[in-house]
């Protein structure tokens, strides 16, 4: 099912899982006096998530996978989906306002291999869509409930450089992660996707040719617009009782739904569905 369906590197919930355990571990830098340098940590998951079998299909597929998230000399790198962020802007510690400057580099999966639904599959594999771009935003450590909760606040940008789209995506995202305690925090976040007119054609047009091969009906997008929204959110448990270093296990949910002419495409109107769910679970290890 793996090497069909091309999702390892699409584990949007393992992702924000291992972005879990990074938050912990900054949330809890100051809390432990015996820590003499915390501006290097790194996170790896492993674990398996039910995903879409494409952006907008109402089966979904379970499938392995593994992400790595860190701090490397205060700079946060983390993967958001098949996404990897670089903050070029060291972060510090403690109850304090963070910024963030990063760049970006993806690999959009897509519908790149077979697909479950036979008039989908009919319209053809799309190649590999390599995007690039950046990110800014805002952080503060020290919000609600302690010295250790953090609301994050960022838009990020990126743009086909292989000419499969040739096209644009903008994220506007926020999120919230509060520690319970040194062995459990929770996450909530919210994200919405603006794509610009030639990803709306590439992944949810349907050309006369394909609806003459699918069976479904043409459908044109010639327009940027909202493409989805997106509802998350994620728990993590220390097994060593720090959740900065050690053994952890997380479980998370992911709620999207389709929105405007992408929901009124066919491939999700007529053989998909709008509403779009994920859900992941494994284990953790940080040091």
């Amino acid at each position: 099912m793996v090497g069909e369906k091309g999702t390892v590197i699409r584990l949007i919930g393992l992702a924000a899982l291992g972005g879990c355990a990074l938050s912990a571990s900054n949330a809890h830098a100051q809390a432990d006096e015996r820590v003499e340098d915390d501006r290097s940590r790194i996170t790896i998951g492993v674990g398996a998530a039910t995903l879409p079998d494409y952006e907008g299909s109402d089966q979904n597929s379970v499938t392995p996978g593994a992400v790595i998230v860190g701090k490397i000399a205060g700079h946060d790198v983390f993967t958001r989906g098949t996404q990897l962020y670089v903050n070029l802007v060291p972060s510090g510690d403690g109850p304090r306002t963070n910024f963030e400057l990063g760049l970006i580099g993806a690999a959009r999966l897509d519908r790149t291999n077979k697909v479950d639904n036979l008039q989908v599959r009919a319209l053809g594999k799309i190649d590999t869509a390599w995007e690039a771009g950046g990110y800014i935003g805002v952080s503060r450590t020290g919000v609600v409930t302690s010295d250790y909760d953090t609301l994050t606040v960022r838009v990020a940008y990126v743009h086909d450089v292989s000419d499969v789209h040739d096209s644009y995506v903008i994220t506007p995202q926020v999120n919230y992660t509060t520690p319970l305690s040194p062995r459990t925090l929770v996450s909530i976040g919210a994200s919405a996707d603006y794509v610009g007119k030639g990803y709306g054609r590439t992944y949810f047009g349907v050309t006369p040719a394909g609806a003459l091969a699918s069976g479904l009906r043409a459908y044109s997008i010639n327009d940027s617009g909202w493409k989805r929204y997106n509802l998350t959110a994620f728990a993590v448990q220390s097994l060593s009782g720090d959740l900065r270093r050690g053994l952890g296990i997380g479980a998370g949910i992911l709620y999207g739904r389709m929105l405007g002419r992408y929901k009124r495409s066919p491939i999700v109107m007529d053989v998909g569905d709008a509403d779009q769910f994920s859900a992941a679970a494994g284990l953790t290890y940080t040091f």
